[in-house]
């Protein structure tokens, strides 16, 4: 009987390990990464093209893993309970359940599945000969059990067939960019520029273009000396060529070409015929994919292409280098002009010109400000705002605090962005119907702060509209006459009355 016994003890150990192994291997081989094992196998390692063939066919996998955890399990409990009732009789039934549960729990599936989830890749090449046995040996079996599974739901209208994937694969690597960001093992520049590949495809020309307000331009009709000069004080190598309207483009002409016909003339300016060296104009629509525009751009041999709306109207321009600076990050060279806009002020206040891109201030800053309906940060206020906001005009949105410190006619010149902060509103005194029932109009914030902080030509109204606001000030907070009575005053003896005639 002991040698019995001590034998059954010895199976159930067996038992346990295998179930062990069936639990750490399922999870190790789900929790693999599938691009580190095509590395691993285009490196030459055997073990990771097995563990490649056997994802493949996750069902035929798991179906297998799980028959033998299960038949283990099952086979160590029977005999756990039939040992345990020689030994203490029926009692021995609850015995051994409660000490197999124990067992079973904790040294064959959570130890287990611990170390797998720990170092998944590692275990899965380890286990990856012995799991392709077992799924060969019970694959007879785990295609029964598959069929009959399959046939069950679809009694009730189900399928296990496979359809298209929840996420695109560009999705699914833009996600996996902000995991491993998030977890450290990536750089934010590197997530910038991986970020910005992925991009291409969503963004429009007329998202990375030079807008027509920012384009240098020469006039043809200008003498030939003014285009020369115009043309080597630029800071770019081309610039279009317009006639008779800034909408007429007429052609681009290139710096190099410029310097080849001044040498042919003796470097006499005024021999030269603009039109002759100028090339023609490449016209894109506005509404192109940046990717199918580097796509043009490569097939064509070009650099620069004009970008117009669906009027046939100039928008701006577009360069081979604002394409690839969404994916590197500015691009910089000793002829460049600095880029200017963003002042980050000692009180963690940013100063930003309305002009400047959404997606550039998020990269720069690290934000998650929304570009889909605005391209600059004065159009996100615009847009948000529904409204063309004055100086010193404040709103929060996006956790940020946004202040126009200048406007310029109908454009919004700079602006400070703070983080918002979230104020409690003080709790409304008992009693007082009036500020229930009256609808306020919404409120419009200035920020006495950032008017004062301004400089005199950006922010300092002129004499005359400082007394025309301080007259408008003195209105407001004076008193009516008694010919004259405050409407905030008939409101509330109105509301009174209304009150007490509904208490009564």
């Amino acid at each position: 009987m002991n040698v019995t016994l001590w034998l059954m003890l010895a199976i159930i150990l067996v038992l346990v390990c295998i179930s062990a192994f069936f639990s750490g291997t399922e999870t190790a081989l789900t929790a693999a990464s599938r691009a580190r094992m095509m590395s691993y196998e285009k490196n030459g390692d055997p073990r990771a093209s097995i563990v490649n063939r056997l994802l493949e066919k996750k069902d035929r996998l798991i179906g297998a893993i799980l028959i033998g955890n299960n038949l283990v399990n099952i086979l160590a409990s029977a005999l756990a309970t039939t040992a345990f009732v020689g030994l203490f009789g029926q009692s021995g039934v609850a015995i051994a359940t409660l000490a197999m549960t124990v067992i079973v729990v904790i040294f064959g599936e959570v130890l287990p599945k611990s170390i797998s989830i720990a170092h998944p890749d590692t275990t899965a090449l380890r286990v990856s000969r012995m799991t392709s046995v077992v799924v060969t040996t019970l694959g007879p079996i785990t295609a029964v059990v598959n069929w009959i599974v399959r046939l069950i739901l679809r009694l009730f209208g189900m399928s296990l067939d496979q359809g298209a994937p929840l996420l695109t694969a560009h999705e699914e690597l833009r996600g996996t960019l902000e995991v491993l960001h998030r977890e450290g093992t990536l750089v934010n520049a590197d997530r910038n520029r991986l970020g910005g590949l992925l991009d291409l495809a969503e963004l429009e020309v007329s998202d990375v273009m030079v807008h027509r307000t920012a384009m240098r331009q020469v006039n043809v009709d200008d003498p030939a000396e003014e285009i020369v000069r115009q043309v080597l004080e630029s800071p770019y190598t081309r610039m279009p060529v317009w006639k008779t309207d800034y909408d007429n483009i007429v052609g681009v002409v290139h710096a190099k070409d410029l310097l080849r016909a001044l040498h042919e003339v003796d470097n006499d300016p005024g021999r030269i015929d603009i039109m002759k060296i100028a090339a023609k104009p490449w016209f894109v629509p506005e509404t192109t994919s940046v990717q199918d525009q580097l796509n043009a751009f490569l097939r064509r041999h070009a650099h620069f292409a004009i970008v117009v709306d669906e009027y046939g109207e100039v928008e701006g321009l577009v360069t081979l280098e604002d394409i690839l600076e969404e994916i590197v990050g500015n691009i910089a060279d000793e002829h460049d002009v600095e880029m200017q806009g963003v002042t980050t002020e000692a009180d963690g206040s940013v100063v930003v010109d309305g002009s400047v891109p959404i997606r550039d201030l998020n990269r720069a800053l690290d934000w998650n400000l929304p570009d889909e309906e605005a391209v600059t940060i004065a159009g996100l206020v615009i847009h948000e705002t529904q409204m063309i906001p004055e100086e010193r005009q404040a709103f929060t949105f996006f956790n940020k605090r946004f202040t126009v410190l200048k406007r310029e006619k109908n454009r919004i010149a700079k602006l400070r962005i703070r983080p918002a902060q979230v104020v409690v509103p003080p709790p409304k005194k008992a009693g007082g119907p009036v500020s229930a029932l009256r609808n306020e109009p919404p409120v419009v914030e200035y920020d006495e702060d950032d008017y004062i902080e301004a400089s005199q030509d950006e922010a300092r109204t002129t004499e005359a509209e400082a007394e025309t606001l301080a007259a408008d000030r003195v209105d407001a907070t004076e008193p009516t006459s008694a010919s004259e009575p405050d409407d905030r005053v008939v409101d509330e003896e109105a509301t009174r009355e209304e009150t007490r005639r509904t208490g009564d």
